[in-house]
């Protein structure tokens, strides 16, 4: 893994990118304005001729200033070019790493759908009836809801619904953590044991899964 000082000398930033935008815009600015001077110098541009029919330097222009602007247009020009190819480099490098950046979010994304599925398939009991107006049917338990965690029941040490059982019966008026499957999705839900008009704790009933 690279470190932060070999990071900052080895890979473009997006705002080194920025930095060579700001100097190709001062650098254009430039040439344009040393050809507003050859502009002005009657519209000597880059190649009309200095010199008159006869061979003596032109007397309607400036031939130092109109000499000193082509020069200054070349150099900058150069350098104009110089930058255009380290933003095209920079750019490359800024897009390529997005693009290793998404492969590694959709790896990621990949690697905790498959955590998910794992953990799906590692449900032990079923919801299978739920009493109206019950502790469970209160909680939002429904039927079909697969049991991952029922307080400290897993499936790791579940054997049968006497874990249940025992866990229900030391936690009465106390609220416990049930991790269930519905729809694909791990739902977290707060179910507390008590006395109700119907008969038990829950108000529901569990069956084990068969494996």
């Amino acid at each position: 893994m690279m470190s932060d000082e070999e990071s900052q000398s080895g890979s473009v930033m997006a705002v080194d990118v920025q930095q060579l935008v700001k100097k190709k815009d001062i650098i254009e600015a430039q040439i344009k304005a040393y050809y507003d001077i050859l502009e002005a110098q009657s519209k000597a541009g880059m190649d009309e001729p200095l010199v008159d029919v006869e061979g003596y330097p032109r007397t309607d222009i400036n031939v130092y200033e109109v000499r000193t602007a082509r020069h200054n247009i070349i150099c900058l020009q150069n350098d104009h070019k110089a930058l255009m190819k380290q933003i095209e480099a920079g750019l490359h490098q800024l897009h390529a790493r997005d693009r290793e950046k998404h492969r590694m979010d959709e790896t990621q994304v990949h690697q905790e759908v498959m955590e998910q599925e794992n953990s799906i398939r590692s449900a032990f009991a079923k919801i299978d009836t739920v009493s109206p107006g019950s502790p469970a049917s209160i909680a939002g338990l429904q039927v079909g809801d697969e049991i991952i965690e029922f307080g400290s029941v897993n499936t790791e040490n579940f054997q049968n619904l006497q874990n249940i059982a025992t866990v229900v019966q030391h936690s009465e008026g106390k609220p416990l953590s049930i991790t269930i499957i519905r729809n694909g999705q791990n739902v977290h839900i707060g179910l507390t044991p008590q006395r109700w008009s119907g008969r038990g704790l829950l108000g529901c009933n569990i069956v084990p899964l068969q494996n």
